[in-house]
C-alpha cells in the first residue's frame, strides 16, 4: 500500500499559513500591503472580538471579476510573472500566498470593485471554497475577516492577550504610516480611533499625528543622493539630546519596505556614537531607495530581512549621510583673530584645545573685565604670544589689573544660574546652556581634529606607585595614551612618573590623572583612544558651580556654536534646553 498521499487543497494552504500567519497583525500586514500596491489613497482598518475580526477598506484599484477566484489561489499574484522578476520587486507583495493561507484559516467576505468596472463583486471564502456574486459597490475593496483561526485551535491557544496582540497591529500601521506620508491610515479597535493620518503634510505631519509635535520639532531631515550608484537616503533623525531608552524607535525602510537590517542599524549607531548617554538611542526614520536588483528581500517569508549585493557600500553611504546631517552646518562661523593686536584676552576654553585666540571687535561697545576679581582662572594678559605647547598655565603669572576689551555682541546672555548654567535670550525662547558640558564639547573636537596635540613637560611631578597589572596595563598601552600628549616614565616594576602631560590639564593632580587613565585603558582596545580622547576634554573644560562674567560666558558659548555636534557632550549628556516663549507664557497665563 502506498504511504505517500496527496494533500488536499485546504491542509496545504493551512501549513503554508504557518509560515506567512504568524497572528492577527499578520494578517493585517499582508491585507494593508495589497492596499498600498492597489495604489490606495485612504485605508481604514477595524479590529474587533479579540483581534479575531479585521476589516481592511481600501480606495485602491480593485480586482477585476474574472480575476477574484484566482487572487484567492495559491500561488496566484499579480506581482510577478517570471523567475527574473524575483530580481527586480517593486511592490510589498509578491510570493501570493497570503490570501490563499488566509482563507484556509477563517471566515473571509470580500467586496471589491475595479474603476471601470460597471459592478462589484462580493466573494464568500470558508476551508479554501470560493463563491462570488456580483454587488454594488464603491471603487475599491473590503476585506472582512472573522473568527481567525477558528478551525486550528492549537494556533487559537498560543495568542496573547488582546492588549498585546493589538499593540502588534498597532505598531505595524505605524510603521507602514511613516513610510506612506501620502496616504490616509485610520486604525479603530472595537470603534474607537486609535491612529489617525490625513495623508497630508509630507513625513513631519506624519510624525506629529502618531508620535507628538515635540518630536517632531527635534527632527533633522536628511537627504543624500549618489547618482552613480543609484542609492537615495531620505527621512529624518532626532537631535541627539532627545532620547528614547530603546530602538524600538529605528524606522528603517529599504524600497519603502520596513526591514531589520543589521547593517543599517549599524550605521546610524556609528554615526551617534558619543553623542548620547549610554543606554539611549535616537529617534530614527530612513528611507533607502535603491535599484531591486542590488538587494534580495526574497530571505524569509515575512521578508523582514534583507541582502545587500554591497553591504560595505550601503553601511558607509548611510553612515555619510547621517553623521553630515548630525553636523551643526548651519552656525555661523567665528571670527578670525587679528593676531597683529597687541593684547590678547585668552579663554581657558582657546587655551585648553590649542584654539586661536579671540580678538575682540573695535567697533563694538567697550567693557571692563578685572581679572583680580574672577575666580575661574579662564583669562589673563600677556604682551606676547602665549607657546601653548611649552607654557604651563598653572605656572603662569596673572597680572593683577583691569584689561579694557571690546566685546561683539553675538548672544544675547542674560545671566548664570546656580554658577552652572548660561542662560540666553532668542528669538524662540529662553535657552539654558550647561557651561562645563559646552566646553567639554568644543574642547573634544579640537582636540579630535588636532594631529599632534599639545603636551606639557612636567619639571617636578610625584612619584606614583602602582600595582603590576596596572603597571602592565601602562607598558602594553603606552601608544595609546602618548598619542594625546601624555608621557610616562618607569622608574621601576612598582613606581612611574609623569614626564609630560596634555597642557589642557597640566595643571591636575598627577594621581587623579593616572586613576582617571587606568580605568579608560581597560575593557575593549579599540575604544580605548576614544576614552582617553573624553577624558581629556572633560578634566579640560570648566567645572560647574564655577561664577563666570560675561565675556567668558560670551567666549564658551561662542566656540560652543562652531562644534559639527553641539547636542550633547562626548558622554551623551544633553547641552542646552529652550524654553519657548510660548511655553513661558501660557504658564503665566499671558498671550506670547
Amino acid at each position: 500500500m502506498s504511504k505517500i498521499v496527496q494533500l488536499d487543497k485546504n491542509l496545504i494552504n493551512q501549513i503554508a499559513a504557518g509560515e506567512v500567519i504568524e497572528r492577527p497583525a499578520s494578517v493585517v500586514k499582508e491585507l494593508v500591503e495589497n492596499s498600498i500596491d492597489a495604489g490606495a489613497s485612504r485605508i481604514s482598518i477595524a479590529i474587533e472580538n479579540e483581534c479575531r475580526n479585521i476589516r481592511v477598506a481600501d480606495n485602491g484599484s480593485g480586482i477585476d471579476a474574472e480575476d477574484i477566484t484566482l487572487a484567492f489561489s495559491k500561488h496566484a499574484t499579480s506581482k510577478i510573472k517570471k523567475v527574473d522578476d524575483l530580481y527586480t520587486i517593486n511592490t510589498l507583495g509578491f510570493r501570493g500566498e497570503a490570501l490563499a493561507s488566509i482563507i484556509s484559516i477563517s471566515k473571509v467576505f470580500c467586496t471589491t470593485k475595479t474603476h471601470d468596472a460597471e459592478s462589484g463583486t462580493r466573494v464568500e471564502c470558508s476551508n479554501s471554497e470560493v463563491k462570488s456574486i456580483k454587488t454594488g459597490c464603491a471603487d475599491g475593496t473590503i476585506m472582512d475577516i472573522r473568527d481567525l483561526f477558528y478551525n486550528v485551535p492549537a494556533r487559537l491557544k498560543f495568542l496573547k492577550s488582546e492588549k498585546t496582540e493589538f499593540s502588534y497591529i498597532s505598531d505595524l500601521i505605524t510603521t507602514l504610516a511613516i513610510a506612506n506620508p501620502d496616504i490616509s491610515f485610520e486604525l479603530l479597535h472595537d470603534g474607537k480611533s486609535v491612529i489617525k493620518t490625513i495623508g497630508k503634510g509630507g513625513l513631519q505631519a506624519v510624525i506629529s499625528n502618531l508620535f507628538s509635535k515635540e518630536t517632531a520639532e527635534n527632527m533633522k531631515n536628511v537627504q543624500k543622493a549618489d547618482k552613480i550608484s543609484r542609492l537615495e537616503l531620505s527621512g529624518c533623525i532626532s537631535v541627539p539630546s532627545f532620547t528614547r531608552s530603546s530602538k524600538k524607535d529605528y524606522y528603517l525602510y529599504v524600497n519603502n519596505r520596513a526591514v531589520k537590517c543589521p547593517v543599517f542599524q549599524k550605521a546610524v549607531d556609528t554615526a551617534y556614537r558619543n553623542t548620547m548617554p549610554q543606554g539611549k538611542y535616537p529617534f530614527v526614520i530612513l528611507k533607502l531607495n535603491m535599484p531591486p536588483g542590488d538587494v534580495d528581500v526574497n530571505v524569509h517569508p515575512t521578508k523582514k530581512e534583507v541582502r545587500y549585493k554591497n553591504p560595505n557600500q550601503i553601511f558607509n553611504f548611510i553612515l555619510s549621510a547621517v553623521t553630515n546631517s548630525l553636523l551643526n552646518n548651519n552656525t555661523p562661523k567665528a571670527p578670525e583673530p587679528d593676531n597683529t593686536a597687541a593684547e590678547k584676552v585668552v579663554s581657558m576654553a582657546a587655551y585648553t584645545s590649542s584654539a586661536p585666540v579671540f580678538t575682540p571687535d573695535k567697533e563694538e561697545e567697550d567693557i571692563v573685565v578685572n581679572v583680580t576679581q574672577s575666580i575661574s582662572p579662564s583669562f589673563y594678559k600677556t604682551s606676547q604670544p602665549v607657546n601653548y605647547s611649552t607654557s604651563s598655565f598653572k605656572q603662569r603669572e596673572f597680572i593683577p589689573q583691569k584689561t579694557i576689551i571690546e566685546l561683539k555682541k553675538e548672544e544675547n546672555i542674560i545671566g548664570q544660574y546656580r554658577k552652572t548654567y548660561i542662560l540666553i535670550e532668542r528669538d524662540e525662547g529662553l535657552e539654558i546652556v550647561d557651561q562645563h558640558i559646552a566646553e567639554e564639547r568644543y574642547i573634544y573636537e579640537k582636540l579630535k581634529a588636532a594631529q599632534h596635540p599639545s603636551s606639557q613637560l612636567l619639571f617636578i611631578s610625584d612619584v606614583l606607585e602602582v600595582s603590576p597589572d596596572d603597571m602592565d596595563r601602562l607598558k602594553e598601552n603606552k601608544e595609546h595614551y602618548e598619542k594625546f600628549g601624555y608621557g610616562i616614565e618607569f622608574i621601576n616594576e612598582k613606581e612611574i612618573t609623569f614626564k609630560k602631560l596634555p597642557s589642557a590639564i597640566a595643571g591636575l593632580e598627577a594621581k587623579e590623572i593616572l586613576a582617571d587613565l587606568l580605568e579608560n585603558l581597560q575593557g575593549d582596545v579599540n575604544g580605548i583612544d576614544e576614552k582617553i580622547l573624553i577624558m581629556t576634554s572633560c578634566k579640560s573644560a570648566i567645572k560647574a558651580n564655577t561664577p563666570l562674567n560675561t565675556f567668558q560666558m560670551q567666549e564658551i558659548i561662542k566656540n560652543w556654536r562652531t562644534c559639527e555636534k553641539p547636542y550633547t557632550c562626548p558622554h551623551g549628556r544633553p547641552i542646552s534646553k529652550i524654553l519657548k516663549h510660548e511655553e513661558i507664557a501660557k504658564f503665566f497665563m499671558r498671550n506670547a
